[in-house]
């Protein structure tokens, strides 16, 4: 069956003076923020300008051994930008594999185009799934009916007849078409958000959020401390401007934790890279961590946990059908060649079946989700009309019909199964699906994908909750769980008898597992139900039917040969269309999110403690302990280094909430011990020095102390050991041993211990450290559990 083309499209010609006039549809398609945004996010911010500020004024004052942290700053902006520079050509060249081509009819021949590539005027063929991309006019419609909720909210598709407008945005539901374009680029209506939303972004997490909102307060701290500082300096211990400043910069430089900052950009950045090594496309870069944090996961069934193509296993001709099952095959092949884009049931039919030559099609009714069933009036030479539907048997039959208990044993088998009926009413009666005549079962079989039951196992390892969400026959999708081992698969639920009010839902969503015979309103609602009850929603799929509950879910998963519309609203595409693909999602994620909490916990443990010495040190008014260069030691071997391999590190802790306050509740108290102890040896220190060059050595001993007990911070947040995790600890240690024994790296760093008591002092105040670090740290897990 042959279908006439109504409109030829532009020529050629019109195409080359639409591009030379500029009405080409030019929104750029940015996966990733471009190359000047990723230097100016990483150099030009709030903490390099505070810390450049203080390394200049270093440079004024002070010798270049002061200015170290200076360094360290720039050395760790260059590794953020290299960082993002490789997630973005990760993410550029993904986005490129996975890029809509929309399908333009130019001189009466359909071929697929880039979007960019679209001008005025183009006709765009339109079928299930298609994403309008540019704004237009209906040309032809075939029971076109197009869904713009992404747009206007409201979730009821609108029916289209040529000469409606159509705005960029919205996507088909059900049937095909063409419109041409009307508005492109920038004018069309849906352009500036579908700019906005493609970019690659580092916003907008609980993570990066609560790290806003520490370094916030942290500023607000610095001010006062500075001032005091200074004024202490030089007032009261009467040292010259230069000292004074020196230690003033001493005391602000490691309130800043500056790293943090980076490390989560780069753990980040990493991960994305390492996603796309998997053929994932993170569309949103706190997908990653929203995915982490996930508790429940909502699956479709086809395409999910089975393959997307069927196979006919068997035709049963009914004895109502008063027809044989060669005229059965050719109303089957028929109506598979009445639908210009067959879904994965039709195009099985298709393949079984072509025999629908011949046979005219004078009106059609394409399928959808929310009827269950498609339909065409078929004109046969030899048996003259009729009008026959295709679809769920449990829809279109009434109940206790005998081919319903034939339809049940083989739903059991986890087999899907088709009615084919005839009808007496046209197709545009909405009443057209009552009182048909069934005339046989169509039974199909489903490809069950080869690494669905292992990653089922996984999330269930992960008390990740698997709910199976499908517009199929309810026992059928509880059959094909089943196969795969999912729990509670033996008790599947007929969502048509879900209660339609929220709390009522919610129960039994949490009660049950595999739901059947899903709309895709109730789809929306039951990703609703289960976030009112607190839980954290991935939603998976990759059918037009999807794209609702894709967009109000936490986390939208698509597969990447999905249809374009779900494609647009989720924030992570599997390329591969391999579902095996969603637990290194779900491993990346956890593994940013458990190392950044343990890092943060160092970098704010340092804040603690300086803001501590400083208010002790305008308090007792004494000279600030230590130079700029002994924090940048500290710092180095402590935090910045360890921190960075701890934070790429495998992590496969649950992701949990509040991520301020749990990094706080330890953090606060480790520095506030750190703090006082290396004080209680500074003040030990000046009671047993004196004379020339007692500073150097009080220095040296507070410094000693505050090593160790930063050490120890490191061996408590390296936790559970590995045999890396050991050795790191070990090596930071042995670097401040090369420090105390080598004369230049002594003299670079003004680092002297001068005898054996106040050396095995600052040891004991360290060791009593620890030991207030270890029940604090296990009254923290008491009174915090995880």
């Amino acid at each position: 069956m042959t279908r006439p083309v109504a409109h030829r499209g532009l020529s050629a010609a019109d195409v080359a003076a639409r591009i030379a006039r500029g009405e080409v549809n030019d929104v750029p398609v940015r996966s990733s923020r471009s190359t000047a945004d990723i230097v100016r996010a990483n150099v030009f911010t709030r903490f390099n300008a505070i810390i450049g500020v203080l390394f200049l004024i270093v440079l004024v004052v002070g010798p270049l051994q002061d200015g170290l942290f200076g360094f360290v700053i720039i050395a760790n902006t260059a590794i953020g930008i290299v960082q993002e520079l490789r997630a973005k050509k990760t993410l550029d060249s993904l986005a490129v594999i996975g890029e809509t081509r929309p399908t333009v009819r130019r001189d009466g021949t359909a071929a697929p185009v880039a979007t960019r590539e679209i001008v005025l005027g183009d006709l765009i063929e339109l079928g299930p799934g298609d994403k309008c991309v540019v704004d237009g006019e209906v040309a032809e419609a075939d029971g076109l009916e197009i869904d713009e909720s992404l747009l206007t909210g409201e979730a009821d598709p609108v029916a289209k007849q040529p000469g409606d407008a159509v705005m960029s945005g919205s996507f088909v539901v059900a049937g095909g078409g063409a419109y041409t374009a009307t508005k492109v680029g920038r004018e069309a209506y849906a352009a500036q958000l579908a700019e906005e939303a493609s970019r690659f972004t580092l916003v907008h997490s609980e993570l990066r959020t609560g790290i806003s909102l520490i370094l916030k307060y942290v500023t607000w701290m610095m001010l006062p401390a500075a001032i005091g500082l200074v004024v202490g300096q030089l007032l009261v211990q009467g040292h010259d401007w230069r000292e004074a400043v020196r230690r003033m910069v001493a005391g602000i430089v490691p309130m800043v934790p500056e790293g943090l900052v980076l490390l989560t950009s780069v753990a980040f950045a990493i991960g994305v890279v390492r996603l796309g090594r998997r053929k994932c496309l993170v569309q949103e870069l706190p997908a990653i961590e929203g995915l982490a944090r996930v508790d429940v996961v909502c699956l479709d069934k086809t395409g999910t946990l089975t393959e997307g193509g069927m196979d006919v296993s068997e035709l049963r001709v009914l004895p109502d059908a008063r027809t044989d099952e060669t005229y059965v095959r050719q109303v089957l092949g028929a109506l598979g060649e009445a639908d210009p884009r067959p879904n994965a049931s039709l195009r099985a039919i298709i393949d079984a079946y072509p025999d629908g030559t011949g046979w005219r099609c004078t009106q059609a009714l394409p399928f959808s989700s929310a009827r269950k069933y498609s339909g065409a009036a078929l004109n046969s030479p030899d048996t003259g009309s009729a009008t026959w539907l295709l679809g769920a048997p449990d829809v279109l039959l009434p109940a206790g019909h005998g081919a319903l208990r034939e339809t049940e044993q083989l739903n059991a088998q986890g087999l899907r199964v088709l009615l084919l009926a005839r009808t007496e009413r046209e197709l545009g009666d909405p009443r057209v699906a009552e009182d048909v005549t069934p005339a046989a079962l169509v039974v199909l079989e489903q490809r069950l994908r080869a690494d669905a039951a292992e990653t089922l196992r996984y999330f269930a390892e992960q008390d990740v909750a698997a709910k199976v969400i499908s517009g199929d026959n309810a026992v059928s999708v509880g059959a094909v769980a089943g196969q795969l081992g999912l729990p509670g698969a033996q008790a599947p639920v007929d969502a048509r008898r879900l209660p339609a009010e929220r709390q009522g839902m919610a129960e039994e969503l949490d009660r049950g597992t595999v739901f059947g015979r899903v709309t895709p309103r109730q789809k929306r609602d039951m990703v609703g139900a289960l976030q009112s009850r607190g839980h954290t929603v991935a939603m998976t799929g990759d059918g037009v039917n999807d794209v609702l509950a894709l967009k109000d879910a936490d986390i939208g998963v698509s597969m990447g040969s999905g249809s374009e519309a779900t494609r647009a609203v989720a924030q992570i595409v599997l390329l591969d269309n391999s579902f095996a693909s969603l637990p290194s999602v779900v491993a990346e994620g956890r593994r940013v999110i458990g190392n950044i909490t343990r890092v943060a916990t160092l970098f704010l443990t340092k804040t603690a403690y300086s803001v501590l010495l400083a208010i002790l040190v305008v308090c007792t008014r004494v000279p600030y302990p230590f130079l700029p260069r002994h924090l940048t030691l500290l710092s180095t071997l402590t935090i910045g280094v360890p921190a960075f391999f701890l934070a790429l590190a495998p992590n496969k802790e649950r992701a949990r909430p509040h991520f301020v306050r749990r990094v706080m509740r330890y953090a606060v108290p480790a520095g506030l011990i750190a703090g006082a102890a290396t004080f209680v040896t500074y003040l030990l220190a000046r009671a047993h020095y004196g004379g020339e060059g007692a500073l150097q050595a009080q220095t040296s001993a507070a410094t000693l102390t505050l090593f160790l007990i930063s050490l120890w911070v490191l061996a408590i947040i390296a936790r559970p050991y590995t045999w890396w995790r050991v050795g790191l600890v070990l090596a930071m240690a042995a670097g401040f041993l090369l420090v105390l024994v080598t004369p230049f790296l002594q003299h670079f760093c003004a680092l002297r211990l001068v005898g054996t008591v106040l050396p095995w002092t600052a040891v004991a105040v360290a060791a009593v450290a620890a030991t207030a670090l270890e029940l604090t740290w296990r009254w923290v897990g008491r009174r915090f559990p995880a």
